[in-house]
């Protein structure tokens, strides 16, 4: 278990440690206009693999796959820090990410092989701690290695535990072995990895780089349905398909999947614009803005682990879902409410109220999913549950970021003094050392402004929630199993 919860570690603080390395990175490297694929590529790579790891999985064994994907990034972590160019690092990205995607994946099909739903449901509660614990030491790690020694050691960081990770999982792990014939679904894996790439660029580059009616995106928007159509029809036809359409027919399954859509939008893609609320609007440097969000990333982990070990004792996970929407109701429309006056501790507590909804569901759904599948379609169950929660993470970031810059320059323009507005640009106010060395006035009509076009942002999230309530309550109440489904097997 421990090198289980290493690699869940090694993939999710991979995530978060190389962005505050990236001005460092451009630096020295140079390559300005082409950094932020240092990002795109890895996240592209890594949503596209994540389905494909869970049915490679479900064929060759879990174990070998798992042990694939782990060396895959090891490699690839020692080539990022040893590039040269920012080619080379977005090249080495792009491999890095193949590996990070088999990482959870892996992690989560593992605990549904090795234990039943009821067993398991304890482990799910360790998997959202060291998520989380991750996700707030990424950012910090990444500045102190930068500073500290170089940026390659944010990358040279992984190799040692991914490493002992390795080690463990050859050692020590031992699953079922459940022999079939491997029939891989190419033309399933090409269409998914074209439409997940379409989806990904239409939504980073959609309103931020070109208009959403330019012929680029309304390219890659009919690219991204076509493939999705072509995929939706190959799945149908072929023996072993990297997503098998005949899952949904169950509810649970297809429930918990419109419900983690819903949950990540909404959970996950508004993360970024509370982390604006709280530099831009309360004035806090990133240092303290880390510290402002960590009692939400408390409340995640507190709600997810005493959720999750009732569940274990219980069996009974329907009401969980539920009150998340509930609650994430009343979290969004306490912060649509916030303005330039709001003290950072009122914030706070509402973000609080924010983690406690997200840390109901997040490993919840997963479990259900599980609890409903076949034993042979663990994986390709376990990688779907966060494969959409990313694509509704893609999706609310897009939906939500085009909210905010429609209503910002308006917001700006009716906040700002007269005589600042010809000379600050949009672009500007987001910049700490700009804001600093503004006049009290303009400095509150820029906190005012951000905070006008913050809340219908949040605003935007209730319909979403809404939806997600009467989901949930669609979920059918039903105990987790005590044990598999199917008979014994060979270890691997």
């Amino acid at each position: 278990m421990f090198a289980l919860m290493l690699a869940v570690f090694l993939g999710m603080l991979d995530a978060q440690i190389v962005a505050t390395a990236l001005p460092r990175i451009v630096s020295d490297l140079g390559g300005l206009s082409e950094f932020a694929w240092v990002t795109t590529a890895y996240i592209i790579a890594s949503s596209v693999s994540t389905p494909v790891y869970g049915k490679l999985g479900d064929l060759f064994g879990r174990k070998n796959v798992f042990l694939t994907a782990i060396v895959l990034f090891l490699a690839a972590s020692f080539a990022c820090g040893l590039a040269q160019n920012i080619g080379q690092l977005i090249a080495f990205r792009v491999v890095q990410g193949i590996g990070a995607g088999g990482l959870l994946v892996s992690v989560l099909a593992i605990i549904g092989e090795m234990f039943a739903p009821r067993e398991g449901a304890r482990y799910y509660g360790y998997f959202s701690m060291v998520f989380a614990v991750s996700a707030l030491a990424g950012p910090a790690v990444g500045g102190v290695l930068t500073d500290a020694l170089s940026w390659r050691w944010v990358f040279f960081l992984n190799v040692p535990l991914a490493l002992l990770a390795l080690i463990a999982v050859g050692l020590f792990l031992h699953l079922p072995r459940h022999p079939r014939r491997p029939r891989i679904d190419y033309a399933g894996i090409v269409l998914l990895t074209g439409a997940i790439v379409g989806l990904t660029l239409v939504t980073s580059w959609g309103g931020v780089r070109y208009d959403w009616t330019s012929g680029i995106i309304l390219g890659l928007g009919a690219a991204t349905l076509l493939c999705t159509a072509l995929f939706i029809l190959v799945e149908r036809r072929v023996p072993e398909p990297v997503i098998p359409l005949r899952l949904f027919k169950n509810s649970t399954l297809t429930l918990a999947v419109l419900i983690g859509a819903l949950a990540g939008a909404v959970f996950l893609g508004s993360v970024n614009f509370l982390a604006l609320f709280v530099q831009v609007v309360t004035g806090a440097t990133p240092t303290q803005s880390g510290l402002i969000l960590l009692p939400m990333m408390l409340g995640l982990v507190a709600s997810s682990m005493l959720s999750t070990k009732h569940i274990a004792k219980s069996g009974r996970y329907k009401w969980y879902p539920v009150a998340s929407m509930a609650l994430g109701l009343v979290a969004a429309a306490l912060l649509a409410t916030m303005d330039a006056d709001t003290p950072r501790a009122v914030a706070i507590g509402y973000m609080v109220v924010l983690g406690v909804a997200a840390g109901l569901n997040i490993q919840v759904l997963a479990m259900a999913a599980q609890n409903a599948a076949p034993r042979e379609d663990m994986g390709a169950v376990s990688a779907t549950i966060p494969f959409f929660r990313t694509v509704g993470t893609s999706i609310g970031i897009s939906v939500f970021a085009a909210i905010f810059y429609d209503r910002l320059a308006t917001s700006l323009a009716e906040h700002l003094p007269a005589d600042a507005r010809g000379s600050l640009s949009v672009d500007a106010t987001s910049s700490q050392e700009v804001l600093q060395h503004l006049p009290a006035a303009v400095r509150h009509g820029v906190a005012q402004a951000y905070a006008d076009a913050l809340s219908p942002v949040f605003l935007a999230t209730l319909p979403m929630l809404a939806v997600g309530l009467v989901l949930a309550l669609l979920l059918k109440d039903v105990r987790l199993r005590q044990h598999h489904h199917g008979g014994d097997a060979k270890a691997e």
